[in-house]
This record gives C-alpha cells, structure tokens and sequence, in this order.
C-alpha cells in the first residue's frame, strides 16, 4: 500500500462527520457531501462518514453500487473515511473540533443524537424536524444541554432569501402584515392526494408547513404560551378525508391559510397548499390587503444556478437545487461556530425546534375546529 490520504481539517475548519449519507442523486446526506467536498463550504471539512446500510446489508442491494462509486472517489480523491457505525469513529484529536451531521431518518435521531455526543462531538447539526414527537425532542434537549453540546437545525428557510428580502421590507413600511406562502406539486386528485396523505402521516403542519412554523417561532415570537388568536381563512382553507394505497382513510389539509396574532401584539400568515405549484414565496400586504412586495424561490438568480446544477447532477432531486444556495449558508453557519465560536445568526436551535413542534401539535386541533 502507498501512503493514503486521509482528509485532515486545517485552521479554522470544523472535522465533520456525516452520519446517513444515502443514495447519490436522492439522499440529503449525499448532497451535504458533495457541497463539503466541492469546499462551498470553507469552515466545513468531511473527514468521516458514518453509512451502516450501504457498508453492511444494502451494499448488494437497489442504490448499492452507486454508493460503492461514490465511496470509492471519496476515498481516492479526497481521503473521507467511512465507517459502519457511529461508534467505530477514532476518538477526537487534540485541537480539533468534531461537527456531527445527522441526516438519516427522523425516528433513528434520537439514537444517532446520543452516539455522536458519545463520539465527541461539540456541534451536531440535526435535519428537521429533529425527532417524531416533542416529548423525544424535549428528551434531546436536555441531554445535548448535559453534555454541553450544540444543536442547530437544518431548518434552510430561517436563511433562505425570499424570506429576509421579506422581512426587511416589512420593516419599511408601517403596518406591514407578512404571509409565507408554501406550494407543493401534488394532483389535486383523491389519489394523488391521498398517496400524499399516508406517506405524511405525520400531517401537512409536522411536515410541509413546518419550515413556515419555523419562521414564526424564529422571528414573531410565537410559542403555543404567546399565541393570543389562531384565525383560518376558510374560504382558502380545505381539509379532506381520503383513503390511501393502503385502503385506510386519513384526515388532513389539502389547503391551510390562517393568521396568528400574539400577545405581544405580532400578526404574521401561513399559507400552504399541496397542489398550489411548484414556487414558494412571502409576501406583505398593507392594511387594505393589498400587495406591496412579493419574493420567490426560486427567483431569477436561483434558476440559473439550477440549470448548472441540473447539468452537473442529471437525475438529482429537484428541491436539492433550487434551495443549494441555503443547504451551503446553514452548513456553513453551524460549521463556523464549530470550528471558530462564530454566532450562527439565523439558524434554528433546537429550543425553536422543540417550540415549533409544539405549536404544531397545538394548531391542528384549532384548525381543524375552525374548518367544521
């Protein structure tokens, strides 16, 4: 054997290790990969990835042989080394501070939560909504504060542009009133919509529309404790009982539109529809309701970098370019305040995590009430 490469951080970069990485062209873990590899971000160097599927019983498996690819060019190229299991990471060098990115399936966080502090781990970055149920993430909560270690979320749309282009213009006018307007690209048929229903079980607030409760748990002081009135706008609003591939009925919103007034004297809107198309945008209204300023995602800028990427990635998942630009501001955020102390202005914590999870459970009763 000649002299390997092993990938090594340098001054002022975080040793991260990416635990789920998936399948190339589908995995969010595999695209976190790809953009530390390309250096988009410079305080984050991936030095280890943890993927015990594809090393273990998925190797000969659908996917398998893509990731034996991609595990080979990591290796040769950049000297990332790949380990079965959180536990088989070697202990953290002198000097060097050790970021986790957990980015596997939701119901496997709390484990993966757990090892990675075990591992030594100072910062984890954890993929929204970081855990099934509040009282899991609550859990979360208090042993990453234990173990004094971090927890920032992948919640991209608290640094994506629509969204502060939005609230700076907000604060420009008086009386300014925000919406936050989310679409998805379903059929606005039983099926489609039922397919779309049961593989969300969870519900449009826990899944679509939980970026949007984000945002307001991040920035208009919303907690389920502040919240003064929930209003839905039924004439926007529709939720539906259909059955899914399985034959079992499920209950849920096709369409939600609702404004939420705080005690503290904050109004902000939500609006969310799964068959609204595929741009997301925010808007502000004046007090007439009429519209003074509106950004997209995508915008002009972003469908450019979308046409390279889709040239250099054929096959990808779409979503993975039109929000690239955020994937790179929040790993990059997380991994400057790693490697540096740098603030990470703007990114959810894991207390906005746990907030908004908890204004989701409460809303959806309230909603539902309202739409009878």
């Amino acid at each position: 054997m000649g002299n390997k490469m092993t990938a090594t951080t340098k001054e002022g970069q975080a040793e991260v290790v990416l635990v789920g990485c998936g399948v190339p062209l589908r995995g969010m873990g595999w695209y976190h990969a790809v953009q530390m590899l390309g250096n988009e971000c410079p305080s984050a160097k991936l030095c280890y990835i943890v993927e015990p599927w594809f090393l273990s019983a998925g190797a000969s498996g659908p996917g398998g042989a893509e990731f034996g690819e991609f595990r080979k060019q990591a290796e040769e190229e950049h000297g990332v080394v790949f380990c079965k299991s959180v536990g088989d990471l070697p202990a953290v060098a002198d000097g060097v501070k050790r970021l986790a990115l957990i980015s596997g399936r939701t119901v496997d966080n709390p484990r993966l939560l757990g090892e990675t502090i075990k591992a030594g781990c100072s910062t984890i970055y954890l993929e929204k909504p970081g855990a099934p149920t509040v009282t899991e993430l609550e859990a979360m909560k208090k042993e990453a504060a234990d173990a004094d270690v971090t927890v920032l979320m992948g919640y991209n749309k608290n640094v994506c542009k629509y969204v502060s282009k939005t609230r700076e213009f907000a604060d420009t006018v008086d009386d300014g009133h925000v919406t936050f307007v989310s679409n998805n690209t379903y059929e606005p048929t039983a099926e489609s919509l039922g397919e779309c229903f049961e593989r969300n079980a969870e519900g449009m607030l826990k899944n679509m529309a939980i970026h949007e409760l984000a945002l307001l748990v991040s920035f208009y002081d919303v907690s389920v404790e502040n919240i003064d009135t929930v209003s839905a706008d039924k004439e926007f609003s529709s939720m539906q009982t259909l059955a899914g591939p399985s034959g079992k009925e499920w209950t849920d919103f096709d369409k939600i539109k609702f404004t939420i007034k705080t005690k503290t004297g904050k109004q902000v809107s939500v609006q969310a529809d799964r068959c609204g198309g595929d741009t997301s945008y925010a808007m502000v209204t004046n007090a007439a309701g009429e519209e003074l300023f509106r950004h997209s995602m995508p915008d002009e800028d972003d469908k450019a970098n979308v046409a390279v990427l889709e040239a250099k990635y054929p096959g990808a998942m779409p979503y993975f370019f039109s929000q690239d630009p955020d994937y790179i501001a929040v790993k990059e955020k997380v991994s400057a305040f790693c490697a540096k102390g740098e603030e990470p202005t703007g990114i959810a914590t894991l207390e906005i995590a746990c907030e908004t999870l908890r204004v989701a459970e409460y809303l959806v009763p309230v909603l539902r009430e309202q739409l009878k």
